[in-house]
C-alpha cells in the first residue's frame, strides 16, 4: 500500500512567520469550536489559569477560571485564538496559543496565558450556569 505525504503549502503572500505558526498550530493541536456539539465542556489549561467552557454552540461559551474576570460562569463569545499578537485563527482553540474572548463587561477582549492542555470533559452534576434569557 502506498503512502501519500500530505505536505503544508506556504501561502505566498504570508511572511514566514505567520506560514510557521500555521503549520505550528496543526502540530501542537488544537480544536475548531464549530466542530463542538453544544454543552461540550472543554478545560482549558493556561501558563496561569484553567477554565471551564461549556460550549454553547456557535462561539459562544459559559466560561470560569479567573479569579478577576469569571470566577463564575459568564457567557462570552470566544473570538479564537493568537500567537500572541493581532492575528487570531478565528474560532479556534490551540496549544501553545493565547484564548480571545469577549467579556460582557469589557470593552476591549481577554486574551489569556498560552494554552498548555486542552481536554474534553464531562459537564459536573453540580455545575451552576446562569439561565439563558
Amino acid at each position: 500500500m502506498a503512502t501519500i505525504a500530505l505536505s503544508f503549502t506556504p501561502h505566498p503572500n504570508l511572511s514566514d512567520a505567520v506560514n510557521h505558526n500555521i503549520v505550528q498550530s496543526e502540530i501542537e493541536g488544537g480544536v475548531f469550536l464549530e466542530n463542538l456539539p453544544p454543552w461540550t465542556v472543554l478545560q482549558i489549561e493556561t501558563q496561569h489559569h484553567s477554565y471551564t467552557a461549556i460550549m454553547l454552540g456557535n462561539h459562544y461559551a459559559y466560561i470560569s477560571g479567573h479569579p478577576v474576570y469569571c470566577p463564575k460562569p459568564v457567557l462570552v463569545s470566544i473570538a479564537g485564538s493568537t500567537w500572541g499578537g493581532s492575528m487570531l485563527k478565528l474560532r479556534f482553540v490551540g496549544r501553545g496559543m493565547h484564548l480571545e474572548f469577549h467579556h460582557p463587561s469589557y470593552r476591549m477582549p481577554i486574551i489569556t496565558s498560552p494554552i498548555r492542555e486542552i481536554r474534553e470533559c464531562r459537564r459536573p452534576v453540580n455545575l451552576q450556569i446562569p439561565a439563558l434569557i
